[in-house]
């Protein structure tokens, strides 16, 4: 929470940001997209535990409609996306199937797209009174999205822009 609130741009003065603040703890996003529809599913909590995420998926199971038969999720390898609890989840819900990234590899997650926008066009100036104001305003920003939703479609050129990161570079060797 910034100390004082952020003034805004007026003619020959940038808008003025106060730099101390004063931490009022942190807020977590659950947001996985329909690639297919661009459709964000989102959920705030003020702690990331597997019963947050637990309630989330419940959440998540909830809202899709029945008729998609199979959900694919691509998750990072945070112990919350992995403990025994949301195993027994897993395994109760077969609709759900878990796809866990590479260490280190969040940016293949096409969701990180989603949330470059998110930081750029709701987070860039950070001026919140507390955590429910956030967590409105990241809602609201969802709810946005959703009315206007587009799916993400990556180009055989940045498929492969990505997969050349993932490659290992092969070592040439001649013998004699």
């Amino acid at each position: 929470m910034k100390k004082a609130p952020t003034l805004p741009d007026r003619p020959g003065q940038p808008i003025r940001l106060e730099h101390k603040y004063k931490r009022v703890g942190a807020l977590h996003l659950f947001a996985p997209f329909d690639t297919r529809t661009g459709k964000v599913y989102a959920r705030t909590n003020t702690r990331k535990r597997p019963v947050e995420f637990l309630a989330f998926l419940s959440q998540l199971e909830r809202e899709l409609p029945e008729a998609k038969t199979r959900v694919y999720l691509t998750l990072d390898n945070s112990r919350v996306h992995k403990g025994q609890l949301v195993q027994a989840w897993y395994q109760a819900h077969p609709r759900f199937h878990c796809h866990f990234l590479p260490v280190h590899c969040s940016w293949m997650n096409q969701v990180e797209q989603w949330l470059s926008i998110v930081q750029r066009k709701r987070l860039r100036i950070s001026d919140f009174s507390d955590l429910d104001q956030l967590a409105e305003r990241l809602l609201a920003f969802v709810a946005d999205w959703n009315a206007h939703a587009h799916h993400f479609s990556w180009s055989p050129k940045s498929a492969a822009k990505v997969m050349a990161k993932c490659e290992t570079p092969t070592l040439g060797i001649s013998a004699a």
